[in-house]
């Protein structure tokens, strides 16, 4: 089962879900660890990063909407800085 799990979501769904009220996260282009110790969706609103697990590299891009699943282990590469709105289950 992928760990990370990247879609596209229409307006409605944005608003359908309150994606524009959860709080807002940005970083500098950087590179770090992390592990998720609980689950994470996220909107990209701007930037781009590389995540390498051990599944494999993704590129995560503004547009993209993002889960990324309870223990996962990865290091964060942050192209161009990244604003994104997210929320913890």
């Amino acid at each position: 089962m992928n760990k990370v799990i990247i879609e596209k979501l229409s307006s409605e769904e944005i608003i359908k879900r309150g994606i524009n009220r959860w709080p807002i996260w940005e970083k500098e282009v950087s590179k770090f660890d992390w592990f998720y110790d609980s689950e994470e969706e996220c909107q990209i609103l701007e930037g781009e990063v590389e995540v390498d697990t051990i599944e494999g590299k993704y590129t995560i891009k503004a547009g993209d909407f993002v889960t990324f699943k309870v223990g996962l282990k990865c290091v964060w590469d942050v192209k161009k800085p990244i604003r994104k709105h997210y929320n913890f289950k």
